[in-house]
């Protein structure tokens, strides 16, 4: 089902994927601040890995509604210890960055990273397309509009939403392919730009922005479309979260990105059950 390459290790696995989230941020919109020093973010890695990660997401910037916009070279500051501890403890776990920065991306590379996980699909740095092309390096491309300082409120998409997303998809990984064979996972941005409708829409409908049968990623972990809907706080969104997560599997996600892995491998093993009964439960290979 999914299958990358890095640092001379083949990472393949036979059912959906469990990508856990480590956030170095001190703003993220559920748990900027938990994780500042090194201990800690070993601490929740050892935590994420022990409950059934794959992937560890690594991210030092955060995109949430009115965040601190820092600099590359602070990005950085923060990133690559973490990184590099997270690398010396997990060795053979994949580890993803959070960046949309071709500089941040290339130094996390040199470090140990395996893929780069990018919000705005190449969109906000234009050295970062060709730089994932040249290198064929495995590369999450999310779907967005507008700017970095508008992500939340330009060019928000009511409307046509499928189609939207599925074009601007088929223009990045076209752009990518101009370099030769990609590791290429897409990811259609929910909570990014678009409605809570069409948010909803997204998740229901995968196949229809789905780009050469690419696999997708669906990242709605404690995100507004739950915690609004239901009427609360990102902190009470846990169940809403495994509720949306469940559906997406059933509707064909490949990767799960989230905070709260034990709930999300449950999901991805009790959904396995249902459609593969009697079939054994897949493992990395």
């Amino acid at each position: 089902m999914l299958r990358i390459a890095s640092r001379g290790q083949i990472f393949s696995w036979d059912r959906p994927v469990v990508m856990g989230i480590m956030n170095v941020t001190p703003d993220s919109f559920f748990d900027g601040g938990k994780y500042q020093g090194l201990t800690s973010v070993l601490e929740h890695c050892h935590k994420m890995v022990s409950e059934g990660a794959d992937i560890l997401d690594l991210g030092a910037f955060s995109t949430r509604p009115g965040s601190e916009r820092i600099s590359d070279k602070e990005e950085i500051e923060r990133i690559i210890p973490a990184l590099k501890a997270i690398r010396k403890e997990f060795p053979n776990i994949p580890i993803s960055i959070d960046t949309f920065r071709q500089s941040v991306a290339a130094q996390c590379i040199a470090e140990g990273a395996d893929i780069i996980n990018d919000i705005s699909g190449g969109l906000f740095d234009e050295k970062m397309i060709p730089y994932i092309g040249k290198n064929h390096i495995p590369y999450i491309l999310m779907h967005i509009t507008g700017t970095l300082e508008g992500m939340h409120h330009e060019e928000i998409i009511s409307e046509d939403v499928h189609e939207k997303v599925r074009q601007f998809l088929e223009n990045q990984v076209n752009k990518l392919l101009e370099y030769g064979e990609q590791q290429i996972i897409l990811d259609p941005g929910i909570g990014f730009n678009k409605t809570i409708e069409c948010n909803f829409a997204l998740l229901r409908d995968l196949d229809k922005y789905r780009v050469n049968g690419l696999p997708i990623l669906i990242g709605i972990s404690r995100k507004s479309l739950i915690y609004k809907t239901l009427g609360f706080t990102p902190q009470e969104a846990l169940n809403g979260t495994t509720v949306l997560n469940t559906i997406a599997l059933m509707n064909g996600a490949d990767i799960l990105r989230v905070h709260d892995v034990k709930e999300a491998v449950e999901a991805v093993k009790l959904t396995h059950s249902v459609y593969n009964f009697g079939m054994p439960f897949g493992q990395k290979s």
